[in-house]
């Protein structure tokens, strides 16, 4: 059962405001969102959406809902087709290995699988059904093996995207046919051509068109009714359009609850897409960037808004990543040696009230923000970071206040459970141990700065020689060209360590 103080609020595309959530079957939720078409790697504008999503089912599940999450895969397309020719590989075969490498991206950046994953290809039966259905409703029509959905027939055709007929855009997915009777009409089934996939059909052999697939396989998963559809702002017309229209003219009761829409990811503040040929890959950025840097870039401004892609911005999530995990490695050592909380004397020690200050801060904020549309940006900027701050200086505390460490200890334990849940939410919190996060930090930074690590140590013990024979200059120069890198130079006591820090010298790339 959900949890009945906390009120939801999603901003819904079809009304252009935010509405309390409340499910179609109580304590359950069904949500669709739209996959990947596999043919090349994903880029982060890919990320951006099913990191957003990702966030939107973690919570949801906190809040106590029992979740159905469908997330398709668009197997077959002119551009896996098209991909498939130039490089000699059979079509099916290239897609099948672009499905594999999304799931490793968003294994890495920490996305929950979804519940069911369909590809086109395995639900060919259920779009021949629905199309035949909209064709017995009066609303498609077959020209010579191609089946073609009828706008005109769509009463409500634009309501979500607020579009006329006149919109639509021929020429992106939407076939420029003079046998059309709309220019607008979109397909539904397209007739098989040489050397392309075909299935056999009423119609004839040929293959589905883009949006009937999501109709026929959300409904398949979900029924023709259920709680929420969503994808990136560019599906909204036509795709998302064309969806509400098709799965109407299957099924009067066809309805959406709550349509969700992310913002675009930009370079140079234009919109990253592989067809605009400015985007990056995942797989570009994982190399040189944790993944847990990648989606805390991702998070660190609201879903629904555009974010500028930079090397500088993906600097500071990373620098950010680390602070956290060396937070909670010390946290995690200092407590190392108090697993008793409580006094001698059998009493139960109380949390100080600032720890309890803390807690409840960061408790309340992270639901309150996360219930507003899922604003997480507002949760890593400001009661996170003064929950690890006060913990900073709690495990300060605990090797100078002898007198106190139980105390301390108590607060740091309780603190940490709060902290490790709201990052569990956000997808931040790795299954590795801190330890390791950190260790793959620093050799992310060795990559970006085109170090080994024996490099640094031979750079430090020359700064020492230098300091010691009295040329401070020499010192600092070393220090600043390794900050320039990436590299921080931290003297503790006698002695210095590394660490990763924001290159003082960015070039954008």
């Amino acid at each position: 059962m959900a949890k009945e103080k906390l009120k939801f609020h999603v901003y819904n595309t079809m009304t252009k405001q935010k509405e309390v959530f409340e499910p179609r079957v109580e304590g359950k939720v069904g949500m669709y969102i739209c996959g990947v078409t596999v043919y090349d790697l994903s880029h982060i504008g890919h990320a951006r959406a099913y990191v957003a999503f990702d966030v939107l089912y973690r919570y949801l599940k906190y809040l106590g809902y029992e979740v159905v999450y469908v997330r398709n895969f668009t197997d077959v397309d002119d551009k896996i087709i098209k991909r498939a020719n130039e490089i000699g590989e059979d079509s099916k075969a290239l897609s099948s290995r672009f499905c594999e490498e999304f799931l490793n991206d968003m294994n890495d950046l920490q996305c929950l699988l979804p519940t069911h994953q369909p590809r086109v290809t395995d639900h060919i039966d259920q779009i021949k059904e629905m199309i035949a259905q909209i064709i017995s409703n009066g609303c498609a029509y077959a020209i010579e093996g191609d089946v073609y959905f009828s706008v005109d027939k769509s009463p409500n055709y634009g309501i979500l995207s607020g579009r006329k007929l006149g919109d639509n855009r021929a020429g992106e997915r939407v076939a420029v046919d003079d046998r059309k009777r709309n220019p607008a009409d979109f397909a539904l089934w397209k007739a098989a051509k040489a050397g392309e996939p075909f299935w056999d059909s009423p119609w004839g052999p040929g293959r589905p068109g883009w949006h009937i697939e999501c109709s026929a396989m959300s409904a398949h998963y979900l029924t023709h009714a259920f709680d929420i559809h969503g994808g990136g702002m560019d599906l909204i017309f036509p795709h998302h359009e064309n969806e509400i229209a098709q799965s109407c003219a299957a099924c009067s009761e066809s309805k959406i609850s709550y349509w969700m829409h992310n913002g675009f990811v930009t370079a140079n503040d234009e919109k990253m897409s592989k067809s605009l040929g400015n985007f990056f890959t995942i797989r570009e950025v994982t190399k040189l960037y944790h993944p847990l840097a990648l989606r805390h870039f991702l998070l660190g401004t609201h879903y629904r808004s555009p974010v500028n892609y930079s090397i500088s911005q993906i600097e500071i999530s990373s620098d950010a990543v680390f602070y956290l995990y060396q937070t909670l490695h010390d946290c995690e050592i200092s407590l190392s040696t108090f697993k008793d909380t409580t006094e001698a004397s059998g009493k139960e020690i109380r949390l100080s009230p600032a720890a309890e200050n803390h807690i409840k801060k960061l408790h309340n904020e992270f639901e309150s923000k996360l219930s507003d549309d899922l604003h997480t940006p507002t949760i890593l900027n400001s009661s996170l970071q003064e929950a690890l701050r006060f913990m900073n200086s709690s495990v300060t505390d605990m090797r100078k206040k002898k007198q106190q460490q139980r105390s301390i200890a108590k607060s740091l334990v309780a603190l940490h459970e709060e902290v490790r849940q709201v990052l569990d939410v956000l997808g931040l919190l790795s299954s590795l141990s801190y330890a390791e996060v950190l260790r793959q930090l620093n050799e992310k930074a060795l990559i970006r700065a085109g170090l080994a690590e024996s490099d640094i140590l031979g750079f430090i013990e020359e700064r020492a020689e230098a300091r010691k024979n009295g040329e401070f200059t020499k010192g600092d120069q070393i220090r600043t060209d390794l900050a320039a890198k990436g590299i921080a130079l931290m003297d503790i006591g006698k002695e210095t360590i590394w660490r990763p820090c924001v290159a003082t010298q960015q070039q954008e790339q």
